[in-house]
């Protein structure tokens, strides 16, 4: 038992002179306190750890181009003769601000709301002298609670001028802009006409009216695709209800391509008035309907007005029954009704090859 103990001691000793955790596979740096193992020196400066000699500062000035430092840019740029770190179009300096690290640029900012393209009024003066300039405000939207009087005078205004109010929770307005004073206001991407005014575009290229009414379509993306199409089919205008429906917003005037500049849109209190000065004024009015004529045989001549409804609910029971006629599109395949945009495209050069016979 004595021989095991006094072998045990001699082990001990014998590591202890070779020193500690030392073998094949460590390594040991030494310094000026001795050998350290398994770890690298924390007193030791960076600059020192790489080159081993000379002082830190000029040493790290030596290895910045390794980029650890401002002059890390300039000394990649000196590497890559011929390119500039700034011609790249990905690099990260496009796509941050001088404010900070990870910033975006202002011009970045806000894009997804359109709160900085002049279509979305934030704050309460900047929308109360666009309502009293009479600029067409599509919708006003307001926190959720008790009004002040200032805003109480804005509401005033925005109904008088037939703009649609509505209250919404406060957090949908810092969604979109964070300075709102409790409200925002959208407005139309270009003017609205009136519904005499299409009828006057008719009459002065001395061709019958070629309107297009729709009914329920709030969709931006189709109401874009069908002002398009009634464009090149030569429509004289479109109609829109003011409620339950789209305006003229940034993604229709985008879906447009550049249709709202020439194709006059009117915005009306209510369809079906609208619909009953249309036939006072000699337009036969066509609805659309599943059970309707077969639209590529029925006689599409005269000044007619052609109405669309929305692709869930089609023309609504009260509108179908002011039509004059109804037409359908024959149904070949296995799917039961057309896109919204892509039936009234279809009808309307069905419209269109009626005129030229």
């Amino acid at each position: 038992m004595s021989d095991n103990r006094d072998h045990r001691d001699d082990n001990r000793s014998e590591r202890r002179s070779r020193g500690p955790m030392q073998g094949p596979g460590r390594r040991v740096y030494t310094g000026a306190r001795g050998p350290r193992v398994g770890g690298i020196a924390r007193d030791v400066p960076r600059a020192q750890r790489v080159d081993g000699d000379g002082d830190p500062a000029e040493v790290r000035e030596r290895y910045v181009p390794r980029g650890h430092g401002p002059a890390a840019p300039d000394a990649r740029r000196e590497r890559m003769p011929g390119r500039d770190v700034q011609d790249r179009p990905h690099h990260g300096a496009a796509w941050r601000s001088e404010s900070g690290p990870g910033r975006r640029a202002p011009e970045a900012e806000g894009g997804p709301s359109g709160a900085d393209d002049g279509r979305v009024l934030a704050g309460r003066n900047p929308i109360r002298e666009a309502l009293r300039a009479g600029r067409p405000v599509e919708k006003l939207l307001i926190a959720a609670g008790d009004l002040s009087g200032a805003a109480r005078e804005i509401v005033r205004l925005a109904r008088d001028a037939g703009v649609v109010v509505q209250q919404v929770d406060r957090t949908r307005l810092d969604q979109i802009a964070p300075n709102h004073q409790g409200m925002l206001a959208y407005v139309a991407a270009v003017p609205y006409a009136e519904l005499s005014d299409l009828l006057d575009a008719a009459r002065a290229k001395g061709e019958d009216p070629f309107l297009i009414l729709l009914d329920g379509v709030t969709d931006p993306h189709n109401l874009g695709a069908i002002i398009r199409s009634a464009e090149c089919a030569g429509a004289h205008g479109v109609v829109i209800p003011e409620r339950r429906a789209s305006g003229l917003t940034p993604v229709v005037a985008k879906a447009a391509a550049g249709a709202l500049s020439y194709l006059p849109v009117a915005r009306v209190p209510n369809l079906n008035r609208a619909i009953d000065a249309l036939k006072e004024a000699g337009v036969w009015v066509l609805g659309t309907a599943m059970d309707g004529e077969n639209a590529l045989e029925a006689d599409l001549t005269g000044p007619v007005a052609l109405v669309i409804g929305s692709e869930g609910e089609g023309v609504s029971r009260l509108t179908l029954e002011k039509c004059d006629r109804t037409l359908s599109l024959p149904m070949l395949g296995r799917i039961e009704s057309l896109n919204a945009s892509v039936a009234a495209g279809i009808l309307m050069y069905e419209i269109v090859r009626a005129r030229a016979k």
